[in-house]
């Protein structure tokens, strides 16, 4: 660590795993500790360790010559109200009911702290530091366990009234469908994660109960347990049923990725997660429903490019997070 570089703490909550990172102003992470939400009781005791760790990485920071740092950056799923700094009972953290995380942060570390959506602070490190640097008008989409988008407008994250833009994956693309962010035939019964597998146990069902074997479930007691990424192993050894999943959620990525380029005419937008895994079976199936959908001015500006920091785009975001609430974006 060299001395008097200036330093920012980031905090990723997830459903699953929190991380918490201590990074300088060009997000070079310098540590760097993760643990399992489930280890923790709750939102209280969940918030305590990230606030042990994080006071942790600062004396650390401190001890080893460097300037405590500017700020907290902090990542979680929505929604929540940024202004106030409180989580609103995500999805994904049952409990998390008008939690006031950026005040508990701010009281633990003596820091600023500032709290984005997952896919805002997505959208704010691909636009600063991934595939999205050099644009001014960047859209993020998770395509994660759930479907979400972040905007980047002249520069600019936009949050819309009450924290609720981009909420793509919430728009209904078909009259019935797979489930997803509690409707039938919405953008996320389609393209998430949670949505795929979804479709994917119900075709199980049915090849199995054909009579027929199913490449990704090996009998009906395990429907139940089948993930996305067990569709994208049976696609990659060139399983028939898995690919036609596969197709199938592509073509509504394209669908919705049509939507946002007419609307928002964005330079690029980036996608994440399961899409940069398993780019080769949804490239040619988006770039032909682009095509056809799309009005052909708004396309010919905007690049569709796979995220650029991969599984540490939440790092990178709650840093993002961080530097964007300091206006260290606005100073480049």
């Amino acid at each position: 660590m060299r001395r008097n570089t200036e330093h920012v703490v980031g905090i990723n909550i997830g459903g699953t795993n929190c991380s918490v990172s201590l990074a300088d102003l060009e997000a070079r992470l310098v540590d760097r500790v993760v643990f399992s939400t489930r280890e923790f009781r709750g939102p209280q005791e969940t918030i305590k360790n990230t606030n042990r760790l994080a006071c942790r990485l600062i004396e650390r920071c401190l001890r080893n010559g460097g300037r405590a740092p500017l700020a907290v950056g902090i990542s979680c799923g929505g929604p929540l109200d940024s202004r106030r700094g409180t989580v609103l009972s995500p999805p994904n953290l049952p409990g998390w009911d008008d939690l006031p995380v950026v005040d508990m942060v701010h009281r633990a570390t003596g820091l600023p702290a500032y709290l984005e959506n997952d896919a805002n602070a997505g959208a704010l490190a691909e636009f600063r530091f991934g595939a999205g640097k050099g644009f001014s008008n960047v859209v993020f989409l998770t395509f994660g366990t759930g479907m979400g988008a972040g905007i980047i407008l002249d520069g600019a994250l936009y949050r819309g009234t009450s924290d609720l833009a981009g909420e793509i994956g919430h728009v209904r693309m078909t009259e019935d469908g797979p489930i997803g962010y509690g409707k039938a035939g919405s953008f996320e019964g389609y393209c998430s994660g949670s949505g795929i597998a979804n479709m994917a146990r119900a075709a199980a069902r049915e090849i199995l109960s054909s009579g027929a074997q199913c490449a990704f479930c090996a009998d009906p007691d395990s429907v139940g347990a089948i993930e996305a990424r067990d569709v994208a192993a049976a696609a990659a050894s060139g399983d028939a049923d898995a690919l036609r999943l596969l197709e199938i959620s592509a073509g509504y990525l394209g669908r919705g990725l049509a939507i946002l380029v007419d609307i928002l005419n964005p330079e690029c937008i980036v996608i994440g997660s399961i899409y940069t895994r398993n780019i080769r079976f949804f490239k040619p199936i988006i770039e032909r429903v682009l095509a056809e959908e799309c009005l052909p001015r708004s396309l010919e500006v905007c690049s569709i490019l796979p995220s650029a920091l991969g599984e540490q785009v939440g790092d990178f975001g709650a840093i993002s997070v961080a530097l964007y609430g300091l206006g260290v974006f606005t100073r480049r």
